[in-house]
């Protein structure tokens, strides 16, 4: 049996098993290897210095994998943001088929991404935005819930309701993410209404992953309840592992008066970049969900999505065939 989907119909992959777009964890050692077991990986756009270093990336990838591959664009608000039209120009220029677009306003970006005929998965944490990406345009939709690791939104609803709920509305494709690191999430997503799943701290624990072999196992170690919410108090709440930084950061946003200056100098993104790299946990962020408690080993990707796609179509064709009465059964064929 082949999980077949409209999801990997419209981009022409194997298995319903996308690679999330994570910041400095998004390269091409990572994306070529999900890819070529069949999933799609994904590139991270912004982890590249530059524009010019995004179409290498892309290149470098390109000669890891023959296998379809998208980049993510994530558009965040701030006050110097990145050249994110340099960087959209380069996507397009690599001949880049599929792009993950997430964040703020992005529909100039996917208007340029359609006129150039590339498919737009767009990522987001409510059935309201969703929808307003349907309108806009996008041929799929990545519906993020409360277990995720990264931003899942303010509203707090989780995957269990998010997903059905997101499904009786959208028409277009629908993959689920937060959550998700094995078969029985892939076989439960499907049931819920979507066309597949989107995992990133489950890719993170894999051999291809370009993190210290210690942030691997920090997070094979960890459990379902070791991640903190922070940056709740300024409306943008983000769910990582618990450590000594994600502590602080909680413990100084708590107090009267507590502005953002008080915790930049923790939640740097080089900081988090320097815990991923030199395996010192405790150096800055480590992005995490709290899938951390459904990780239990550090495989191959190949081996990672095979088990995967086996444990799901077994749960599918076998375990929950065998609840069916034999009545049951012929209503339901």
């Amino acid at each position: 049996m082949t999980i077949s989907t409209r999801f990997t119909e419209l981009v022409g992959i194997e298995h319903p098993i996308v690679q999330g777009g994570m910041m400095w964890v998004g390269r091409a050692e990572l994306a070529a290897a999900v890819s070529n077991a069949g999933g799609l990986g994904i590139l991270t756009a912004l982890t590249q210095p530059t524009p010019d270093d995004l179409r290498r990336e892309i290149d470098r990838c390109r000669t890891m994998t023959d296998k379809p591959f998208g980049v993510n664009l994530t558009i965040l608000p701030s006050v110097s943001p990145p050249p994110y039209a340099e960087y959209r120009r380069a996507i397009i220029d690599s001949g880049v088929k599929i792009v993950e677009t997430a964040g703020y306003k992005p529909q100039e970006h996917v208007d340029d991404f359609k006129a150039h005929g590339i498919k737009v998965v767009h990522k987001c944490t409510a059935v309201r935005h969703a929808l307003s990406a349907e309108r806009m345009g996008v041929d799929a939709i990545s519906i993020d819930g409360f277990e995720c690791a990264g931003h899942p939104g303010e509203d707090d609803i989780p995957g269990l309701i998010l997903i059905p709920a997101a499904a009786d509305k959208v028409k277009i494709p629908m993959i689920a993410s937060g959550g998700f690191g094995d078969g029985r999430g892939l076989a439960a997503a499907l049931a819920l209404g979507a066309e597949g799943i989107n995992m990133g701290t489950r890719f993170c624990a894999t051999r291809e992953a370009p993190i210290h072999d210690n942030v691997k196992r920090f997070i094979v170690e960890n459990d379902e309840r070791a991640t903190n919410l922070i940056f709740r108090e300024f409306r943008n709440t983000g769910r990582v592992a618990k450590n000594s930084v994600s502590d602080k950061v909680i413990e100084l946003s708590a107090a009267p008066g507590a502005v953002f200056e008080d915790i930049r100098p923790y939640v740097a993104g080089m900081k988090g970049r320097e815990a991923l790299e030199s395996g010192e946990v405790d150096a800055g962020l480590v992005w995490a969900g709290q899938v951390q408690g459904l990780i239990h080993d550090i495989p191959s990707c190949a081996e990672l999505i095979g088990r995967i796609v086996a444990d799901a179509e077994a749960i599918i064709a076998g375990r929950l065939a065998g609840f069916l009465s034999p009545d049951a059964a012929s209503r339901a064929a």
